[in-house]
């Protein structure tokens, strides 16, 4: 499948099948978040995989009881290990680095047939204490993954035109 065809597909799924993921489509997913490029090649990302039925029911309150949470057959808090790093431009590298590892995640999901969901709406000492997360790593998101049960709704996206000007600012 091409890469825009599979940005396309990519939706935020909130309904998921009671349908475990196979071992080798998790490993394929987690891989792609493997190889994502990092400020200073830092890779500060550690992912906590979540497939325990009981603990991904804690994780429900700890996400805003979001129930979608304990529905998905795999959570995976997306960690970082620093958090000091600053770059050039001011701004610090493990959200952004973190956001390009989960974004290769949700589109090898899609190219396995997956769907996922961001969840920026989660209390971080809750959900460290329900995984044992050590106080000085920061949870920047959590994503839910597995086969959906809903249908994709129409994106509501920007014409290009208004997102881009080309050789200064022009909007």
């Amino acid at each position: 499948m091409a890469l825009l065809e599979q940005i396309k597909k990519r939706y935020s799924v909130r309904s998921y099948q009671n349908r475990p993921v196979e071992k080798h489509k998790l490993d394929i997913v987690l891989e792609a978040a493997r190889l994502a490029p990092s400020a200073k090649n830092f890779q500060e990302w550690r992912f906590v995989v979540v497939q325990d039925v009981e603990t991904r029911q804690r994780l429900v309150p700890a996400a805003s009881n979001q129930t979608f949470i304990g529905q998905a057959p795999v959570v995976i808090a997306c960690c970082a290990t620093n958090c000091a790093y600053i770059m050039r431009c001011g701004q610090f590298s493990y959200p952004i680095d973190l956001a390009i590892a989960i974004d290769h995640m949700t589109l090898q999901a899609v190219e396995e047939g997956l769907g996922t969901c961001w969840v920026g709406s989660f209390f971080e000492d809750q959900v460290k204490n329900v995984l044992g997360i050590p106080k000085e790593i920061r949870v920047v998101e959590l994503l839910a993954l597995g086969y959906p049960a809903d249908q994709p709704r129409l994106k509501n996206r920007n014409p290009v035109g208004a997102i881009v000007s080309y050789d200064k600012w022009s909007f």
